[in-house]
């Protein structure tokens, strides 16, 4: 794996565009593994499916990646995500703190990218109505 390949990836990450999309074959396998809560999908097309939907459905989605580990050919990244919902809570910044497990082929493109992160907390309890049942439920089970 070329000694830079992660430091290219993490800065085409932090700086995501939608016009970036187009580009993720430079920093992707061709059938590259993403999976996070939501999706567990394979190909270049079907993980700009999901970056692209990003784009569509957030407002100013960022990530900043505030910790990197690298050992062989896997990657750690501990990451913050900010966005703001395009159809309500418009004047809330949200944020979502997770990380992401990478793994490289020999040429430096990702293989795996296997995001972990807290829906139920970071994100369904900051929804009207169903936020209101997630922080209940969670109130419930640490009683």
């Amino acid at each position: 794996m070329p000694p830079d390949a992660m430091t290219r990836f993490v800065r085409y990450f932090e700086q995501l565009q939608p016009a970036d999309i187009a580009r993720l074959g430079h920093y992707y396998a061709a059938d590259a593994r993403f999976k996070d809560p939501f999706n567990d999908v394979r190909g270049v097309p079907a993980i700009a499916r999901i970056f692209q939907h990003m784009f569509d459905s957030l407002e100013q989605p960022r990530f900043v990646v505030t910790r990197q580990l690298l050992q062989g050919n896997e990657a750690f990244l501990s990451w913050e995500f900010s966005f703001r919902f395009r159809d309500f809570r418009r004047e809330q910044l949200q944020r979502i703190e997770g990380a992401t497990l990478l793994q490289f082929d020999h040429a430096g493109l990702v293989t795996l990218h296997r995001d972990y992160w807290d829906a139920a907390e970071e994100l369904y309890e900051k929804l009207p109505l169903v936020g209101s049942l997630m922080r209940w439920l969670k109130a419930r089970a640490n009683a």
